[in-house]
């Protein structure tokens, strides 16, 4: 599998496109909110000659669904995430007036619902859906063993974990969830979040202060 991140900078959020031998894509956390960031991730995608198949959601603040109604207009994929977050795209508006701009089009409804232990599959590659709540009420993890990856979203980062001050979060029980779910994949997995740089499970568990 491939992957490629891009961090796009309205709040810098990494999206990443994954995909294989076959071409076929799957697109999680797409967070472009200009016409140029949109075009960027386009440009990206025609000039490998992926087909993008999933859209998927770690979790639900507007920062990582700027892109949902772009992709879906493009390429008609509707995202998926957990029904738990579903109540945030309500409010993914008002939340950007909060922090003093609008939101840069209607959110899209979602296409379909993941929960603990579904698989997601695109091409020859499945993605395993881990529940990881706390940062929010439905946050997913996507792991794939075969390559040793997971994409943690806003639950785990190089040296923190997500904030857990906003509707529906739990410190404990991100702190749980990402100790029973996350902490039990092989130690080398590389760890893809959803801000900032990529760490492993190793290190965290070692290094994180949150699990001192």
């Amino acid at each position: 599998m491939k992957i490629k991140r891009f961090e796009f900078n309205m709040l810098p959020v990494n999206t990443y496109v994954l995909w294989d031998e076959t071409n076929e894509a799957a697109l999680i956390d797409a967070g472009c909110f200009t016409a140029n960031e949109q075009q960027t991730l386009k440009r990206f995608i025609d000039s490998n000659g992926l087909q993008p198949k999933v859209l998927l959601n770690t979790h639900l603040h507007f920062d990582h669904l700027f892109g949902n109604a772009f992709v879906y207009r493009t390429w008609g994929i509707r995202p998926q995430a957990n029904a738990a977050d579903e109540f945030l795209l309500e409010q993914a508006p008002a939340q950007c007036r909060m922090f003093g701009f609008e939101i840069n089009e209607p959110t899209v409804a979602l296409g379909g619902y993941l929960k603990q232990g579904d698989v997601v599959e695109f091409g020859h590659t499945k993605l395993q859906a881990i529940a990881i709540p706390g940062h929010s009420p439905g946050g997913m993890a996507f792991y794939n063993a075969e390559d040793g990856c997971l994409f943690s979203g806003d639950s785990l980062f190089q040296g923190s974990i997500g904030r857990t001050d906003l509707a529906g979060g739990s410190f404990d029980e991100l702190r749980e969830a990402i100790r029973s779910r996350l902490f039990t994949l092989p130690p080398e997995t590389v760890v893809y979040p959803g801000h900032d740089e990529s760490t492993t499970i190793g290190k965290e568990m070692k290094d994180n202060p949150y699990f001192r």
